[in-house]
């Protein structure tokens, strides 16, 4: 489930689903020293790449873990 927040409140939001599934490949980028942002990358089938920036206090290695045990 993906979340989208819009607007200049905050108050209106996407929801999207993606399906486990369909995931094809993912990639996970740790934040750094500078960059602060971590990120997740999933390519779907008949979808394409989605991307997800996380704050570097995000546990990218648990994301890791999760999608590929779902995945793998």
């Amino acid at each position: 489930m993906a979340v989208n927040v819009q607007g200049v409140t905050g108050k209106k939001k996407d929801f999207t689903s993606l399906p486990l599934a369909k995931i094809q490949a993912f990639s996970v980028e740790t934040a750094g020293t500078f960059d602060l942002d971590a990120e997740l990358e999933l390519w779907f089938s008949g979808l394409g790449k989605v991307k997800f920036e996380f704050s570097g206090k995000t546990d990218v290695a648990y994301l890791n873990k999760l999608v590929a045990h779902h995945v793998l």
